[in-house]
């Protein structure tokens, strides 16, 4: 009994983590500078799509998505503790394709 709390809390934690960077992916989707449309993952594929990303890079929080990207079927942003942020490309199965880091995300 003790250990399925324990594992419900640990989901809940990584659930309320994700929930939290949704706002602000969210969000930074509407900032581009390029006048292409992006859409933004929503729902369970958000979920799954940051959950693998944060795994892959093993620290930071979701700050963009983006669904049916150029490069893959999901995008994934995510600022690292540091404050580089690094691109994760996803397939349908929420595999990871390929990564970019782009750095501290600030336009020179």
């Amino acid at each position: 009994m003790e250990r399925r709390i324990k594992i419900g809390a640990a989901a809940a934690v990584v659930v309320a983590g994700i929930a939290a960077g949704l706002t602000v992916a969210q969000a930074s989707n509407d900032d581009d500078d390029d006048n292409e449309t992006e859409t933004a993952i929503s729902g369970d594929a958000l979920a799954q799509a940051s959950e693998a990303a944060l795994a892959y890079t093993g620290e930071g929080r979701v700050t963009g998505s983006e669904v049916d990207d150029e490069e893959s079927k999901y995008e994934i942003e995510v600022t690292l503790d540091n404050g580089d942020q690094v691109d994760v490309q996803l397939d349908e199965d929420f595999s990871v394709v390929s990564s970019e880091n782009d750095g501290n995300g600030e336009d020179d």
